[in-house]
């Protein structure tokens, strides 16, 4: 039974509050003051706490600061009849979840108190999922243990099973589709169809028929019925990549059957009826596109209904190594290989590079690193890493600013940009590197301890 603590010093208020509650078959303690209630308290746990703002000796902040340190995850709701918006504010900031005036409606008390506990209920599901796979690598078809990436895992787990349209935004290559197939899988929908379509892959005369179908003798060619992926997918999940590439005509004609749950083949004469789950996704800015006039504003929102963001390789580095691992394993095996690792430099030069493809071209990376690799582990030589490691360092200053630099920071600044230039070059061959800068090997592996960029020995 969910037990909620009521405190006000209006002894009428406490009753009314008590009886309202119970009727509703909660678990109530009333308290007079803000002691009394942090004795009881401190005794029992309490899911909810519902306070008067105005109270003798300790207010209604001072008791939510106390409340929150005692057990953060206990809900405060506070009433007051001394409303204003600065006060209101400070509650919110001190963790408060609602604020209500005392001349509320019983119903708009019973609506807040159902919200609060079903936030509580999901916070608690989230914390527990996030433990269950912490320790984790995969999650579907999708590798990694960063906190983004299971901050991902946790709102595929929560909204797969809800007909809500979900839109994945991210970078080319960050794995959308795996998202959208892990949605798929963990749905009750797993058992029906699940169609994939590019949006921007198909011609447009093309991608209306392969989206919609169309009856015999619609156009020239067409021979026979043929149904499209929005009917094969019925009862399933479709997935629209690259919706921002949809043509205008298909976004009036993709609109339609999303609000309405119908659609018309071409060249037929009457609608049908489809039960499909949409999931779009887009590497491009699609406000951007609305507020230009290419997208349609009222299909954004429909398809945007549950919005998950998709971080680039880059922003969670922890995951390279996992997957690094993973891509190992995969292609060894398609080339029956024994390559079992990556050498620890081979790895440093991954770590620091931007990876402007995302976890598509760490894949090709390695897949590529192991047709090349002749010995049992990949070594720096046979990466081909095509981007500088230097986009989007600082440049040595062209301007001497008024108030001065700090000479040997600057110049240490330059000198370790090129020692990585030249390891990056020379596949991480410190040989190679200090011939590259016209130094000795003794004198780059001294440079570099003291720069802190790595150096390992050669071979490993």
């Amino acid at each position: 039974m969910t037990k909620i603590l009521v405190v006000d010093d209006d002894q009428g208020m406490r009753e009314f509050l008590e009886i309202m509650l119970t009727q509703e078959g909660y678990g109530v303690t009333t308290a007079a003051d803000a002691e009394k209630a942090l004795g009881r308290f401190r005794k029992e746990a309490f899911d909810l706490v519902i306070t008067d703002l105005k109270m003798p000796k300790i207010d209604g902040i001072d008791f939510l600061r106390e409340i929150k340190h005692l057990s953060p995850e206990t809900l405060v709701i506070l009433i007051t009849a001394y409303a204003s918006g600065d006060t209101a504010v400070n509650a919110m900031k001190e963790g408060a979840f609602d604020y209500l005036e005392k001349d509320f409606k019983i119903e708009d008390l019973k609506a807040v108190i159902r919200n609060a506990l079903n936030k509580r209920t999901e916070k608690r599901d989230d914390a527990l999922f996030l433990r269950e796979v912490g320790e984790a690598v995969r999650f579907g078809h999708m590798i990694g243990r960063s906190r983004d990436m299971l901050k991902v895992y946790a709102t595929i787990k929560k909204v797969a099973d809800t007909p809500a349209n979900v839109l994945i935004l991210g970078e080319s290559g960050t794995g959308k589709e795996l998202v959208a197939e892990a949605i798929h899988e963990n749905s009750s929908r797993r058992a029906m169809p699940f169609q994939v379509i590019n949006c921007g892959g198909i011609p447009e005369n093309l991608l209306e028929s392969e989206l919609f179908g169309y009856v015999k003798g619609a156009f020239t060619g067409a021979y026979a019925d043929k149904a499209g992926l929005i009917e094969i997918a019925r009862g399933g999940t479709i997935f629209l990549d690259e919706i921002a590439e949809l043509p205008p005509l298909l976004q009036v004609k993709l609109l339609r059957m999303v609000q309405e749950k119908t659609f018309r083949r071409i060249g037929g004469v009457s609608d049908e009826c489809v039960d499909v789950r949409i999931i779009s996704a887009t590497n491009r800015d699609l406000v951007d596109h609305v507020k230009k006039g290419v997208f349609r504003e009222d299909l954004y929102y429909r398809l945007n209904v549950i919005p998950i963001q998709l971080p680039p390789l880059r922003e969670r580095k922890e995951d390279i190594p996992v997957l690094t691992e993973f891509f190992i394993e995969k292609y060894s095996k398609a080339f029956n290989k024994e390559i079992k690792t990556i050498s620890s430099y081979a790895l440093e030069l991954l770590m620091q590079y931007p990876f402007p493809g995302n976890v598509r071209e760490l894949e090709n990376i390695i897949e590529r690193s192991i047709a090349l690799e002749t010995s049992n582990i990949i070594l720096p030589e046979n990466l081909n890493l095509s981007q500088d490691l230097s986009e989007g360092k600082d440049e040595f200053p062209k301007d001497l600013p008024d108030e001065g630099i700090n000479l040997n920071g600057e110049l240490a600044k330059v000198e370790k940009l090129l020692i990585e230039k030249a390891l990056l070059k020379a596949r991480g061959s410190k040989t190679r590197a200090a011939e590259l800068l016209g130094i000795s090997y003794d004198s780059l592996h001294y440079r570099s301890d003291k720069l802190g960029v790595g150096t390992k020995e050669e071979g490993t």
